[in-house]
C-alpha cells in the first residue's frame, strides 16, 4: 500500500467545532477566546469561507496589532473601505460614549442590508483600553439582524454582567471547543499523512493537551526526525528549530526582518529588504508554512503571532548594523506613507532622533496626541538637546502637545530650547525667524486663555512676525473647547463687557491671519450674545446674521453651532425666523461624522428644551445625566455643567442644583467665568425659592442682580422668571431698583412668549411654516368664511386678506384657480390634523 502524501498545512475543523461555529449566523456577537495557537483565526476563516460559498456575504476583517487605538482605528477604516464602506474615514477615533453612540448609529444604518455582514476582529486582547470592549457590547445590542460581530481574543473581554445583558445575542466559543480530543487528534494526524502509533498519539495528546500549534510543531519535527520531541521542550525553541532554522539564509533573514511589520505587501517588503525576489520567497513560505498567511485582499501578508515573536528574537541576533539598516528602511516607508505612529516607533527603536523629530513636524501633533504623554516625555528626555535644537518646528508641535496635556513646565523647557535654537542659528532667514517666534507667541497665548487683553498682545506680536499660517493649529479643529457660547468663555469680570468686546474686535483678525481663519466669526457671535443678554433683540439678530455670513462655507462648524445656540435662545424671546428644524440640523451634523459637534448641539438643545420645560425632548445624555461618559475638554466643562443644572431645574431636582453649586462656582471663580457664575447664582436662587428657602434665595439673587447690573445683563433672569417671579417681586427699593424693574418687565414678556409658543406647538405640522396672522386666517378659512368676513373679524381690508391668502397658498404649495385652491386647503387641513 503506497504511503500517504504528507500535508502538514491541512486545515482540519472537527465536527464538534463545526457544531460550535454554527450559531454564529444567529447571534449579534460571537466571542472566540483561547490562548495563542488554538486555531481561533483558522476556525473563523473556515466558517466564513464555507458560508461565502453558499451565499453572497459582506466580510470585514480587522486585525489588531498593538494597544494604540489610533492605529487600530486606521486598520478599521481600511478594512471597511476595502468592502466599499468609506464613510468611516470621515470619523475620528471614538473617545467616549457619545462618540461611540454616533458611530454605532451610522454603522447600524449603513450595514442594514439584505445580505449578511460579518465583522471579524482578530487578536482583540491587544486592545487593553476598556472602552473598546464597552463599545463592542453597546454595538452588539443595536446591530440589525443581518450583521454579526466575531471577536477572537486570548483573554476574556466580556464581563459576567455584559454576558447577562446581551443574553441570547452573544455566543461563546472557548478552549474546550477548540482543543482536539483523542479521536479528533487521530483524524487530524491521518489527514496530515503522518503515521503515528496509538501510543504516540496518546503521548502527543498528553504533552500538547490538544493545543493545535504544539501538535503542528510536533508533527513537523516528527516528519523531519521520525520521532516526537521531548515533552519538556520549550514551544518557542521548538518553533524556531522547526520553522525558521532549516530555512535558507535569505529566507531566514526575510522572516526576521518582516516579522517587525504588522502587515506588509510585496512592494513594502521589497523596499524594506532591498530584495527583488520577495514574491518568490513569499510564495514558498505560504505554501510550506501555516504561520505565514496572505490575507483575503490578495496583496497583504501577515505572520501568526508565534512566528512574529520568534522572528523578532532572530532579528535581535542580527548584526547591529543590519538591524539599524532595516529599522531605517521601515521608518522611511512608514513616513512616506503617512503612517506616522509606526514611523515614530521605528525611528525611536533606532535611536534616530533626527528622523523622529522630522515625523513629529509632519504629523503636526495629530497622531502624537494618541500616545501616552509619558512615552513622549521619555523620548524628549532621551533625545539630546543639540538634536532638538536642530528641529525648531518640531519643538513648536511638542510645545502645543505639552499644553494639551497640561504639562506646562515641560512646555516652558521646550520654549527655552526653541529660543536657544534661534539664537544659535544666525544664518536663519529673517522670515523663518519671525515665523518661529510668532508661532511661539501664539502657543504661549493659550496660557492666557480667557484673558483677552493678554492673548491679544501675543496674537498681535505673532501676526506682525509671521508670513505663513501656524503649523501647530488645524483649522478644522474646535475653537470653543466644546462650549456652545463664546461670551461665556471670555466674559471675565462684571463691568468689563465693553472693554472685552472691543478687545475681541481688535484681537481676532490677527488670530485669523496666523491660523488660516480658525474660529472665524467669534467676535461677531460674542457681540450678538452680549446684545441678547441685554435684551436688545434686534441688535442681536443683526450681529447673528453677520456671524452666520462670516462662517458660511468655511468649514467652521463649531462657530456655526454657537450661532445656533444663540438663535435658539433668541427665538424664545421674540418672533424670529428659524433656519431649520431641530431634526434638520441634527441630520446635517451627522454628515460631518464629528461627535464633538453633536455634543455641542446636544448641549444647545438641552438648554433650549429645559427652558421650555419640554422634558421629553431633552437629549438623553442630559435627561439621564450621563455626562460622565462624555469626553469634555476642561475649559468647556463649566458651561456644560451649567446647562445640566438647567435640566435639573426643569426636572424639579432642586436639591441637586443647590448641592452642585458650591463646586461649580469654585471652578468658575478659578477660570474667571463671570457669566457662567451669574447663571449658576440665578439657578441656585431659583432652586432655593422652589424649596421654600427664601432667605437663601434672596441673598444669592441680590448678589446676582448686583453683578448683572454692571453689564446690563437681563436675559438670564428672564429665562428663569418662571421660578423667580415671586422672589423678584419681594425685592423693594435699593440702588438697582430700576434694573430690577427691567428684569421683571422682560421676565413678563418672556413668560408671555412661552405661553404663545406652547399654544403654537399644538398647531398642525402642515401649517408650521405660517406666521401667526396667516394661521389665524387659515382657521377662519376652515370655517368657510369669505375674505370680506375674515377682514371684518380681524380688522383688515378685503384686499389685505386676499394678499395673506395668496401667501398661504404659496407657502403650502397649493396651485390652481381660486375655487380649487380653497378645496385643496381644506383637504390639506383635514389630512394634517
Amino acid at each position: 500500500m503506497p504511503k500517504r502524501k504528507r500535508n502538514l498545512n491541512t486545515i482540519y475543523i472537527s465536527e464538534r467545532l463545526q457544531e460550535s461555529l454554527r450559531p454564529i449566523s444567529k447571534c449579534a456577537l460571537t466571542s472566540v477566546v483561547a490562548p495563542m495557537g488554538y486555531g481561533k483565526t483558522t476556525a473563523v476563516n473556515w466558517y466564513l469561507a464555507k458560508y461565502a460559498k453558499k451565499e453572497a456575504l459582506c466580510i470585514i476583517r480587522i486585525s489588531v496589532y498593538s494597544d494604540n487605538l489610533a492605529i487600530f482605528w486606521k486598520s478599521t477604516q481600511d478594512a471597511f473601505a476595502r468592502e466599499g464602506f468609506g464613510f468611516l474615514r470621515e470619523y475620528t477615533c471614538p473617545s467616549d460614549a457619545a462618540d461611540g453612540s454616533l458611530l454605532a448609529d451610522d454603522l447600524c444604518y449603513k450595514l442594514d442590508m439584505e445580505k449578511s455582514c460579518y465583522i471579524f476582529i482578530d487578536d482583540f486582547h491587544l486592545l487593553t483600553d476598556n472602552r473598546a470592549s464597552a463599545f463592542i457590547c453597546r454595538l452588539a445590542n443595536r446591530l440589525p439582524e443581518n450583521v454579526h460581530l466575531i471577536i477572537a481574543s486570548r483573554d476574556r473581554f466580556l464581563s459576567a454582567a455584559a454576558i447577562i445583558r446581551l443574553g441570547g445575542k452573544v455566543h461563546q466559543i472557548g478552549t474546550e471547543q477548540l482543543r482536539l480530543n483523542h479521536t479528533e487528534l487521530s483524524v487530524y494526524v491521518h489527514k496530515c499523512g503522518a503515521e503515528l502509533s496509538d501510543e504516540n498519539i496518546k503521548a502527543l495528546l498528553y504533552s500538547s493537551e490538544g493545543w493545535f500549534s504544539a501538535i503542528y510543531l510536533n508533527l513537523r519535527i516528527f516528519s523531519e526526525q521520525a520521532a516526537l520531541p521531548d515533552r519538556n521542550s520549550d514551544i518557542y525553541a521548538m518553533f524556531t528549530a522547526s520553522m525558521i532554522d532549516p530555512l535558507h539564509e535569505n529566507q531566514r533573514e526575510f522572516l526576521a526582518v518582516m516579522g517587525l511589520a504588522d502587515e506588509f505587501t510585496v512592494e513594502m517588503a521589497q523596499f524594506i529588504t532591498n530584495n527583488p525576489n520577495v514574491a518568490d520567497i513569499l510564495t514558498t513560505l505560504t505554501e510550506q508554512n501555516a504561520f505565514v498567511k496572505r490575507l483575503p485582499d490578495g496583496v497583504t501578508y501577515h505572520f501568526h503571532h508565534m512566528m512574529k515573536e520568534c522572528a523578532e528574537r532572530v532579528f535581535q541576533k542580527l548584526e547591529k548594523e543590519k538591524q539599524a539598516f532595516y529599522q531605517e528602511r521601515f521608518a522611511l516607508w512608514y513616513q512616506d506613507h503617512q503612517q506616522y505612529l509606526h514611523a515614530m516607533k521605528a525611528y525611536r527603536q533606532n535611536a534616530d532622533y533626527d528622523g523622529l523629530l522630522r515625523v513629529i513636524k509632519k504629523d503636526a501633533g495629530i497622531l502624537l496626541s494618541s500616545l501616552n504623554p509619558e512615552t513622549v516625555l521619555t523620548v524628549i528626555e532621551n533625545c539630546p538637546a543639540s538634536i532638538q535644537k536642530e528641529h525648531p518646528l518640531s519643538l513648536l508641535v511638542l510645545m502645543r502637545s505639552m499644553f494639551n496635556w497640561h504639562l506646562i513646565p515641560k512646555m516652558m523647557e521646550l520654549k527655552a530650547l526653541l529660543m536657544a535654537s534661534i539664537e544659535e542659528h544666525p544664518e536663519m532667514s529673517t522670515e523663518e525667524r519671525g515665523n518661529l517666534l510668532g508661532e511661539c507667541d501664539l502657543i504661549m497665548s493659550f496660557l492666557c486663555y480667557n484673558d483677552i487683553s493678554a492673548m491679544s498682545r501675543l496674537h498681535r506680536s505673532a501676526s506682525s512676525q509671521m508670513s505663513r499660517p501656524a503649523i501647530s493649529i488645524q483649522k478644522r479643529g474646535g475653537w470653543t473647547f466644546g462650549s456652545p457660547s463664546v461670551l461665556m468663555m471670555f466674559h471675565r469680570e462684571p463691568g468689563s463687557l465693553g472693554r472685552e468686546l472691543a478687545e475681541m474686535d481688535e484681537c481676532m483678525p490677527h488670530y485669523y491671519k496666523i491660523t488660516n481663519g480658525h474660529g472665524q466669526g467669534a467676535e461677531k457671535i460674542m457681540r450678538a450674545e452680549a446684545a441678547l443678554m441685554q435684551g436688545r433683540f434686534s441688535d442681536a439678530l443683526i450681529e447673528l446674521e453677520t456671524a452666520y455670513a462670516r462662517i458660511e462655507g468655511n468649514g467652521q462648524e463649531n462657530m456655526a453651532l454657537c450661532c445656533d445656540f444663540l438663535a435658539q435662545r433668541l427665538f424664545l424671546c421674540t418672533d424670529v425666523e428659524q433656519r431649520w428644524t431641530f431634526e434638520q440640523r441634527y441630520a446635517s451634523l451627522l454628515q460631518h461624522h464629528n461627535a464633538a459637534w453633536v455634543n455641542i448641539w446636544n448641549a444647545a438643545c438641552a438648554y433650549y428644551y429645559a427652558l421650555r420645560k419640554d422634558l421629553k425632548n431633552i437629549p438623553e445624555i442630559y435627561a439621564s445625566h450621563m455626562l460622565s461618559s462624555v469626553h469634555i475638554l476642561a475649559p468647556g466643562r463649566p458651561m456644560i455643567e451649567m446647562i445640566e443644572n438647567q435640566v435639573y431645574l426643569a426636572q424639579g431636582a432642586y436639591a441637586k442644583v443647590i448641592g452642585r453649586s458650591e463646586s461649580l462656582l469654585s471652578i468658575c471663580e478659578s477660570r474667571h467665568y463671570a457669566l457662567v457664575r451669574l447663571h449658576l447664582h440665578i439657578q441656585t436662587a431659583a432652586a432655593y425659592e422652589m424649596m421654600g428657602k427664601r432667605i437663601q434665595g434672596q441673598a444669592l439673587l441680590q448678589q446676582a442682580i448686583q453683578e448683572a447690573a454692571a453689564d446690563d445683563f437681563l436675559l438670564p433672569f428672564a429665562e428663569n422668571y418662571v421660578y423667580l417671579k415671586s422672589l423678584l417681586e419681594s425685592f423693594t427699593g435699593g440702588r438697582n431698583s430700576e434694573f430690577l424693574n427691567r428684569i421683571i418687565q422682560l421676565g413678563q414678556k418672556y413668560e408671555a412668549r412661552q405661553r404663545k409658543l406652547n399654544a403654537e406647538s399644538s398647531r398642525p405640522i402642515v401649517l408650521s411654516s405660517l406666521t401667526d396672522r396667516e394661521h389665524e386666517i387659515v382657521i377662519l378659512l376652515e370655517k368657510r368664511l369669505s375674505n370680506r368676513e375674515i377682514g371684518e373679524k380681524l380688522f383688515l381690508s378685503e384686499g389685505s386678506v386676499k394678499q395673506y391668502v395668496n401667501q398661504i397658498y404659496s407657502k403650502l404649495h397649493i396651485v390652481g384657480d381660486t375655487r380649487t385652491k380653497r378645496k385643496q386647503l381644506l383637504e390639506l387641513l383635514s389630512s394634517g390634523n
